[in-house]
C-alpha cells in the first residue's frame, strides 16, 4: 500500500476531531483538510450578506462563488475567504448556531465534497469532518468515529473559547446547543453524521489528547505498511 495514504475522522461536535486530526497531519507530514471550517466559512459568508438561510438557491449560488483557503498557523491553521482571514469569525456563537442549516443543503454538500475530494485525491491526507468516511472518502485506508459524553464535550466547547478569547454562552447553553446540534446532523436526509461500517470508534471522554492521536496514529502506521 502506498505511504501517502488518506485518514478520515468523523464525530459529532467537539469529540475532539480538529485537533487530533492537526496532529496527526503534523506527525505524518500529511495535508490537513479541515472540513467543518468550509462550512461555517459558508455559513459566515452567508450571514455577512444577510442572506437568508432557508433560501437555498442564494446559499448555493454564494457557496459556488467563493473561494475558501488553509494556510498554515501557529498554534491553529488559518481560514481565508477570498483572502480574508476569518479564522476566530467562523467559531463565533452564531455560525454554530447556523452551520448545520447550511451544511444541510445537497448542493452545498455536493460543491463542498468535489472541492475535498480533489484536496485528497493526491493521498496523504488527514481529513475531518461528519460524512468523511460514509460520503466524501468513502475509500479512506484510515477511518476513525471518535465519541464524547455531551458534558465533556460542551466543557471543550467551553475551555477552548474562553482560552481563544471568544465570547462564549454559558456551559448548560453549550451543553444543549451540542445536543442540538448531535440531533440536527444524525437525522438530516443528505450525508448524516453516521458511523462508516469498516471505522474504528474511540470514545475520548476520558482520554487525553495525546493518547487518542497514539491510538489513531498506531492504526495510521499498520496501514501504512
Amino acid at each position: 500500500m502506498t505511504e501517502k495514504i488518506q485518514v478520515a475522522i468523523d464525530g459529532p461536535a467537539s469529540s475532539g476531531k480538529s485537533t487530533v486530526a492537526k496532529l496527526l497531519a503534523k506527525r505524518f507530514n500529511y495535508v490537513y483538510c479541515d472540513t467543518g471550517a468550509m462550512y461555517r466559512s459558508v455559513t459566515l459568508a452567508a450571514l455577512r450578506h444577510k442572506i437568508d438561510l432557508q433560501d437555498n438557491e442564494a446559499v448555493i449560488a454564494l457557496a459556488q462563488s467563493i473561494t475558501i483557503s488553509f494556510k498554515p498557523g501557529d498554534p491553529d491553521q488559518l481560514v481565508f475567504i477570498d483572502g480574508q482571514d476569518v479564522t476566530r469569525q467562523i467559531r463565533e456563537a452564531e455560525v454554530s448556531a447556523n452551520v448545520s442549516t447550511v451544511a444541510a443543503i445537497p448542493a452545498v454538500r455536493a460543491e463542498m465534497t468535489k472541492q475535498q475530494r480533489q484536496i485528497a485525491s493526491r493521498g496523504g491526507i488527514v481529513m475531518d469532518g461528519r460524512d468523511i468516511g460514509t460520503t466524501v472518502l468513502p475509500d479512506a485506508q484510515v477511518k476513525i468515529f471518535l465519541v464524547a459524553t455531551a458534558h465533556e464535550r460542551a466543557l471543550r466547547r467551553y475551555r477552548e473559547n474562553v482560552q481563544k478569547g471568544i465570547p462564549t454562552a454559558p456551559l448548560e447553553e453549550i451543553e444543549k446547543a451540542i445536543k442540538l446540534r448531535d440531533q440536527k446532523d444524525s437525522t438530516r436526509k443528505v450525508s448524516p453524521l453516521k458511523k462508516a461500517e469498516d471505522a474504528t470508534e474511540i470514545d475520548t471522554t476520558s482520554l487525553s489528547i495525546a493518547q487518542v492521536t497514539d491510538k489513531i496514529a498506531a492504526i495510521i502506521k499498520k496501514a501504512r505498511a
